[in-house]
């Protein structure tokens, strides 16, 4: 279950480093004046426009933080019912979840065509095989 937690935390760190390069990028579109006093003026009705590889990783970021609860679940699961499951195959599969969530991130981010998804589904597969180690 060493791996398997190794992942776990890789996941949590990725998933509170995601939202740097948005949040970057809107210091450089508001401007450090706004940015600093929180808001532009008449936000979010007005809000500046970000550019849309910005939005695509503050999209990619929160697609992570409504995943990362499940991953968590299942791992924190499987370490606790060491009897019902290959540690082995559950460090495994929390390794291709991290490597896929790290690759749809940048795909979303980047906005390569027809990889979002099936990356998105290499990490749910994970989450769900160590889910059914558990039944």
């Amino acid at each position: 279950m060493e791996q398997a937690y190794h992942f776990l935390a890789l996941s949590g760190v990725f998933t509170v480093l995601m939202w740097v390069p948005y949040i970057v990028s809107r210091l450089f579109v508001w401007g450090i004046g706004d940015f600093l006093k929180n808001y532009p003026e008449g936000y979010p009705a007005q809000e500046p426009v970000p550019p849309l590889w910005a939005q695509r990783a503050k999209r990619a970021h929160l697609n992570m933080v409504e995943t990362l609860p499940a991953f968590v679940a299942v791992v924190v699961a499987a370490g606790m019912l060491p009897d019902r499951i290959d540690a082995a195959f559950v460090g495994q599969c929390a390794m291709v979840f991290y490597y896929a969530r790290v690759v749809h991130y940048i795909v979303y981010a980047l906005g390569v065509p027809y990889l979002r998804t099936p990356t998105y589904l290499v990490s749910w597969a994970a989450i769900l095989a160590i889910g059914l180690q558990l039944g």
